[in-house]
């Protein structure tokens, strides 16, 4: 009995295609099961923007504007390049503040400035003006709370603080400073 061609090409077609088979089925089952990195990619960036609150009666609470900002879907986190805030309130001096970089976390109500932070509260009827210098500051609940491990500097008119670590709660106006606390106070002249 003689075998053709044309009754042997088939059989070996599937033959060919069972082996194939069971070779993918092994390479997946075999196959780690590590899921592939996240990538940290922005999906949206926006350039030299402002962000003004306005209270009920119209006046500015609040603006923040920057040079760049970029947000990651992944961890919801956004980078922000040279921010600057400021923060009015009607019968309080106003808060300026910027830094070189910013980070906010997903929910909004943390924000974390970086490299050459500066804040500034402006001068009223009873204190001069204040500037606090620091590397890092810690933003909790707006400003609410203000912190860091850093070094600081405080000054105050004539009056200067510095120190390591700080801690600042807004509304009881706490002021906390850890560790290598320094202080130059020079008297004032009693009229």
């Amino acid at each position: 009995m003689k075998i053709s061609s044309t009754r042997l090409f088939p059989l070996l077609m599937v033959l060919l295609l069972a082996v194939l088979s069971y070779a993918l089925e092994r390479a997946v089952r075999d196959a780690p099961l590590t899921p592939e990195p996240r990538r940290h990619d922005p999906d949206y960036i926006v350039e030299r923007f402002v962000v003004t609150k306005y209270g009920v009666d119209g006046a500015v609470e609040s603006r923040f504007d920057a040079d760049k900002m970029m947000h990651y879907p992944d961890d919801g986190t956004t980078d922000v390049f040279a921010p600057r805030a400021v923060l009015s309130k009607p019968g309080q001096p106003r808060y300026r503040g910027r830094a070189a970089r910013a980070a906010i976390a997903d929910d909004g109500e943390e924000l974390f400035l970086y490299d050459d932070v500066v804040v500034v509260r402006e001068a009223d009827a009873t204190r001069p003006e204040a500037q606090l210098e620091t590397q890092f500051l810690h933003l909790v609940g707006g400003p609410a709370l203000a912190r860091t491990d850093r070094e600081i500097r405080l000054r105050e008119g004539k009056r200067e603080l510095s120190g390591r670590g700080m801690e600042f709660h807004q509304e009881s106006g706490q002021f906390i400073l850890r560790e290598q606390v320094r202080g130059l106070f020079v008297p004032q002249k009693v009229q």
